[in-house]
């Protein structure tokens, strides 16, 4: 299925729908402030490991993020994090990055894994952001990728639902993606530190 809602002024029957599959342990694609991409319900385990599936990776090697909607949501699954990191992430969230804190006991049992550090992203997108206040909890997500090697990323929502119809529940169309990816900022050492450089320009 494939759903168009504006970022403008998000409908809020479409997001109910949104929530309904969600709920149902339905995967979904959405647009996001970078690239397009794929989620569920984090406490979903079949969603998980369908998306783990989908992405032909073991579930306890998945690079999966986390999206929340606001700050208030980070001790859910991450440890304490120092007043800097705090700062920091609060001056560039909702943005496009990327920030790897260290996890707290409640991640490895997500992913099956001994992960310890876990990706956390706010994007700056109001469908997206709509969604997850709406449904309120976090979503599991991760990037749509496309198989060219030149376009490393699909950005026309209509060519993603067309590849992906058979294989998720809901395709949003929020309009064109961006085709590079967040920034990566990594927050579990001494300093924080840039380990990918995309399309957000980190503000210190």
């Amino acid at each position: 299925m494939l759903i168009k809602i504006y970022p403008e002024n998000p409908n809020y029957k479409q997001i109910e729908r949104v929530i309904e599959i969600l709920q149902k342990g339905g995967i979904i694609i959405y647009p996001t402030d970078s690239v397009y991409g794929m989620g569920c319900d984090i406490y979903n385990r079949k969603a998980v490991e369908k998306i783990a599936k989908l992405k032909g990776i073991k579930i306890e090697k998945a690079q999966f993020s986390i999206i929340y909607h606001s700050l208030s949501q980070l001790s859910e699954y991450t440890r304490p994090i120092s007043n800097t990191v705090f700062k920091l992430m609060k001056k560039n969230l909702p943005g496009p990055f990327t920030f790897i804190l260290n996890a707290n006991n409640k991640v490895p049992d997500l992913f099956q894994s001994n992960k310890k550090t876990v990706g956390i992203r706010i994007p700056n997108n109001p469908i997206l952001l709509e969604i997850i206040k709406e449904f309120g909890s976090p979503l599991l997500t991760t990037s749509v990728h496309d198989d060219d090697e030149i376009l490393e990323y699909t950005t026309d929502p209509e060519l993603i639902h067309e590849k992906y119809q058979d294989n998720v529940d809901l395709v949003i169309d929020g309009g064109f993606g961006q085709n590079t990816a967040s920034t990566v900022v990594d927050c579990t050492g001494d300093e924080p530190t840039i380990t990918r450089q995309g399309i957000g320009e980190l503000l210190f």
